[in-house]
């Protein structure tokens, strides 16, 4: 695979090259300026405005006795300080500092690489990989400090070329250095997807494909903002899924960005992220459905007014409908559903393997809302199924079409206990106080 220099896959290690000694020695210290652009007089009152004032008096001087010296041209100012020594020349000598070392090996990508300049100001900077890209970099406005401004990628090699011009000369540095090489990578995975518009009660989701050791690491590295703002909390539902939630249901209109800055990120036990993931999402009107095994009716309302009603047919009572709060997840127009995916082979007493229309996801353990012709007789009267919502065909339609993920479904009033808030979506079953104070720490997890 081609080198790639930006966030990367899990690369091939290669081993580390032998870095050769430059010829020019590091931090070589030089009295004739580099060819570079011409800098106004405003410029060099900003860089050096905070240079000692001693050290400008002592230049002026310099200038005063080089004007008495006859029959020789006049030594620059740097000249006359190189030649006076101690203590004065090293305080205008300039230095550079970087933020790695020269040869370093296994280098951190989740910080950047920075140099900076003392005694003087920054010139020409450049980092480079090994095919002679250079990677994007900041200047600081005072002309002191220089950073990356992109990611480096994992198993790189880089080398950054720096100068410093001062009154006592340009110095210069060259440092070699490779980043470092995860033994494994987890990619984050967000709902709500990217551009969505969803319910007042849709949860932020991030799915790693690893199981995360230290979840404190991982709810670090994920920022959630709102407008307007909201105060939530992270829970987590297994070692690879948190969910971060406000405390009551969105406000329609909210406008949340998410963002997850994994990449470089040790999630524990050698596992660092593999990249960012950053989503942008909307909060649709707020839609309400009340399933109540009293009326066996399904009413929906749209910002707090009644907008359908519809008889339904919930679990019989060998297996009942989960009371509690549901969310809405997947819809799919077409459904095979298959009794033998949670246990109860199709050919027992209680198993089935049937083709659904107009299928609306309310849990993860297969609770939906759905098109159930055969059982239209039943609906408004009696309670038939498995623990789906059973609907007319044309209401099964309505209902699929008019709501969305993270609209909420109100089971009550049937014989079957509360939905286990873990379920997958049924996230508002767990108590605030219990979501809030978090289960980062586990016997599992370092946290």
């Amino acid at each position: 695979m081609p080198a790639i220099d930006s966030k990367v896959g899990a690369p091939a290690v290669d081993t580390p090259p032998t870095f050769q000694a430059s010829p020019t020695p590091r931090h070589e210290v030089t009295n004739e300026l580099p060819h570079f652009r011409p800098v106004g007089p405003s410029l060099i009152r900003q860089r050096f405005r905070c240079w000692p004032r001693a050290v400008v008096a002592l230049v002026v001087v310099a200038f005063a006795l080089t004007a008495c010296t006859a029959n020789a041209p006049p030594p620059t100012a740097a000249q006359f300080i190189a030649e006076k020594g101690d203590p004065f020349s090293n305080l205008l000598v300039p230095k550079l500092e970087v933020s790695t070392t020269d040869g370093a090996v296994g280098v951190e990508v989740d910080s950047p690489i920075t140099v900076s300049a003392s005694a003087g100001v920054l010139g020409a900077v450049s980092l480079t990989n090994d095919n002679g890209r250079a990677i994007a970099g900041h200047l600081s406005p005072n002309g002191l400090t220089w950073a990356t401004a992109e990611q480096l990628g994992y198993n790189k090699r880089y080398t950054l070329r720096a100068e410093a011009l001062g009154l006592g000369g340009v110095a210069h540095d060259t440092t070699t250095f490779r980043t470092s090489s995860p033994e494994n990578l987890t990619m984050p995975y967000v709902l709500p997807n990217d551009g969505e518009v969803v319910g007042v009660g849709q949860p932020v989701a991030i799915r790693f494909d690893e199981n995360i050791l230290d979840r404190t690491a991982a709810e670090k590295a994920i920022t959630i903002t709102s407008q307007p703002a909201v105060d939530g909390a992270f829970y987590w539902l297994s070692d690879r899924e948190v969910r971060w939630r406000p405390r009551d249901y969105w406000k329609p209109g909210t406008a949340v960005v998410v963002e997850v800055n994994a990449y470089g990120v040790d999630l524990g036990d050698g596992l660092f992220g593999q990249d960012d993931v950053t989503t942008r999402f909307t909060v649709g009107d707020e839609v309400i459905a009340t399933a109540d095994d009293t009326t066996k009716t399904l009413t929906v309302r749209v910002n707090g007014e009644v907008v359908k009603t519809m008889p339904i047919s919930m679990g019989k009572n060998s297996a009942p409908t989960d009371n509690g709060t549901y969310l809405i997840g997947d819809r799919y127009r077409d459904l095979v559903m298959d009794s033998s995916t949670y246990g109860v082979p199709v050919n027992s007493p209680e198993g089935y393997r049937l083709e659904v229309e107009y299928a609306t996801q309310m849990s993860y353990s297969g609770i939906y809302v759905h098109a159930a012709p055969w059982s239209v007789g039943s609906q408004g009267r009696s309670n038939v199924s498995h623990g789906c919502l059973n609907v007319s065909t044309s209401n099964a339609q309505w209902f699929y079409d008019n709501t969305k993920r993270g609209d909420i479904v109100q089971v009550v009033n049937t014989v079957g206990p509360t939905l286990p808030g873990t379920d997958g979506l049924g996230d508002w079953n767990i108590p605030w106080d219990q979501w809030q104070a978090g289960n980062a720490v586990t016997a599992t997890s370092r946290g």
